[in-house]
Formats: C-alpha cells, structure tokens, sequence
C-alpha cells in the first residue's frame, strides 16, 4: 500500500486509478511521498499547491498528506465563514438584546448541526468532558494505521472520509444547540435514524472536569451562550455543581433524557468511560464492529498505545495536532488544570470535596439519575486510578 510504484508499473497503476476512480489512500500513489507540512495560505486565505501539483505532474495522484492538507484548508475556510455568519447576524440584530442574541446564535448552530447529522453516517453525542478527546484520538489513529494516514490528522467530521471513502463521517457532539433549531425540546427525533454512539461518563466526574474547563479554557462569547457564571466569578467548585441551576442537575437531565430516547435510536451503542478505561481494547473493538470498521489486534492495541495519557500529554505540549485548532493545546502551558488532558480518574470527583459535601453530590445522583448507566450506589472497589485522559 505505502510503497512507491516504479517504470513501467506507473503506466499500469495510473490506468488501475483511472478505471476505479480514485479513492485516495485505497491506490498506491505514483508520486514521492510528500512531507507532512500543511498548505501555505495566503494574506486572502488562498492557499497555493506545490509546484509539481500546479504543473500537473501529481495532479491524479495526490497522497493522503496532500489530501488532508487540501482539506484542512476546506475546513478552514468552513471555520472562517461560520466566524462571518454569526458577525453578520449581530450586524443584522444592531439593538436587539443579549437575550435575542444568544437564542439567535444558538439556533444559528443548530442549524450549522442539523446539517451535518443529517449528512453522518455516526452521532458520537456526549455531554463535554465526558472523554470525547480520548476517544476521537483512539479512532484516528486506528484510521491513521488501517489507511496510510498522516498521524497528525485528528478525525472531524469528514476529513478522514475524504481522504479515504471507507472511512465513515461521524458527527462529534455535545448535543447543544439542535433542539434550539428543530424544536425537539424534550425528544432526540433528530437523531431517530442516524446511528448513535453514547459516550457517557459518571456525571460528578463530568462536573467537576467542566469547572476546570468553565475556569482556565471556555471562551468568553461561549460562557454567555451557555449561560455559565462570569469568568473570574468567586464561585467554589461545589457552588458551581450544586446551587440551584448548577451544572450537576444539567448533566443529569442531559442523561436521562437520552436514556428515554435510546430504545427510538435506530441504531444505539452506549459507550460508558469507564468501561474504556477497564478494557480499553475490548471496548474498542466492540465499538469499531459497531461503526462498521472492524480493526486488527495490532490495530487495536497501537491505538491504545498512542492514546495513552503520557502520550497525549506530550502530544498536546508539541502541538502535534495543530490543525485541529485550540482543540488539542493548552490554555496555559504552565497551569496542569488549562490542559485538554487532564488526570481523567475515575472517581475522581472526591479529591475536590469535604465528606459532606461527597455525600449530598452522591445522595443527588442516586436519587435523579436514571439506573440505565449504572452511576447510583457504583461499588467503589477498583473504581478509582491515577491516570487516563478525558
């Protein structure tokens, strides 16, 4: 797959690509594998091609780099008119009220969203800081190894499926703002035909991870839209997940109302952290036949390897995945807390707590959250580890 193809092969390699179609890393490229460097844009945001792609010379080959250059330039370009979009809505609602605003951009993004489910061939839904980063970086290094893929592709929605057709798209999110545009308020009919990959995660863990997320990452113009407290604001940590319309309950009534919809999911696959993080590799493997792209025990076990919490951490401290955006980069490279990965242990909701304060945070959970996740009463042996990524 990843040699190169030499004399009188080209010819027959070339008509083989010509015949098929071309199905990116699928063929052999006939041209030198090039380095793994992204597109120079321009001051317009035009980006210029190499010269041997210009001159027509690789112009029917292009590797998987090239690929995903091209499209990490696309997605640019997509991340730049969204920007555009939401400032022409503000320019258009001039007078209107924070208030108007915030539910004009929301359905805004829900309307960005809708489109891109309906287009999915997979909805991998979590409410944030359930684990998503750990997982999205397993699966691309498993598309990374199974299709000759530049390892510094992070999976988005369809930039591995561009470069490789077998690839499904699969539709990362947190389930924010559809509801906001399609009205479906207190039902996932959204999602009704789409296949659905749950990632779930203990809520107190969740909680306690997005106050961190809330204090060292979350932007300005996102704490306003979801209706977080000011940044700044002398809030404790528990303050934060049990005042009334703290973030604990949310997560709970996110949960349960997916726990509801499940059984109307086509096509359902509850996918709990901590189960990923006991058999990691099980888990994987059942979730890959899942999405239809069953992985080798070799691909499998390298995924788990490059997704390891040391890795991840090293990866995010050299930027290795920089064309992912702020996704995978500290917000402050000297505060451990501002890391995307951070401890992700489970169990670990109680370092942060007094032991009544443990007690009402669990007595909530036991008392609201649906027994579908298995979170109420959890049996505390072997639950606890010192190291995973979330």
């Amino acid at each position: 797959m990843a040699t190169e193809t030499h004399g009188s092969e080209r010819q027959g390699v070339l008509a083989a690509r010509q015949s098929a179609g071309f199905r990116g890393a699928m063929i052999p490229s006939l041209a030198r594998p090039c380095r793994n460097r992204p597109l120079r844009l321009g001051k317009n945001g035009g980006g210029r091609l190499p010269l041997a792609f210009r001159q027509g010379r690789i112009a029917q080959s292009p590797g998987p780099v090239m690929l995903y250059n091209l499209h990490s330039a696309r997605q640019a370009g997509r991340s730049l008119w969204k920007k555009l979009s939401r400032q022409l809505l503000y320019l258009r609602m001039r007078g209107a009220s924070e208030e108007e605003l915030r539910v004009a951009e929301r359905r805004l993004r829900g309307h960005e969203q809708l489109r891109m489910l309906q287009r999915a061939d997979i909805a991998v839904v979590s409410i944030g800081k359930s684990g998503r980063t750990w997982l999205r970086v397993m699966l691309s290094r498993v598309y990374q190894t199974m299709y000759g893929l530049p390892e510094n592709a992070l999976l988005g929605f369809d930039n591995f499926h561009s470069m490789n057709r077998a690839i499904p798209r699969i539709f990362f999110t947190h389930d924010n703002y559809i509801k906001d545009y399609s009205g479906h308020t207190d039902s996932k009919a959204d999602f009704y035909d789409t296949r659905v990959v749950m990632l779930a995660r203990d809520p107190r863990d969740v909680a306690v991870s997005q106050f961190f997320q809330w204090k060292y990452r979350m932007k300005p113009e996102k704490i306003k839209l979801l209706r977080y407290p000011e940044r700044g604001s002398d809030i404790s940590i528990y303050d934060f997940l049990m005042r009334p319309g703290g973030y604990l309950p949310q997560v709970i009534e996110f949960m349960n109302l997916w726990a509801r919809e499940s059984d109307n999911i086509r096509d359902f696959f509850l996918l709990r952290y901590e189960d990923l993080r006991a058999d990691t590799a099980g888990t994987l493997r059942r979730l890959l036949e899942f999405m239809g792209t069953p992985a080798s025990e070799e691909q499998i076990r390298d995924a788990v390897e490059f997704s390891s919490y040391d890795n991840m951490k090293k990866m995010e401290q050299k930027k290795v995945f920089w064309l992912s955006g702020g996704r995978m980069k500290p917000a402050d490279r000297g505060n451990p807390d501002s890391y995307k990965v951070r401890r992700g242990k489970v169990g670990g909701y109680r370092d942060y707590f007094e032991d009544e304060q443990i007690e009402a945070i669990d007595r909530l959970v036991d008392e609201t959250l649906s027994p579908y996740f298995g979170y109420g009463h959890r049996e505390e042996a072997g639950a606890e580890s010192s190291s995973g990524v979330q």
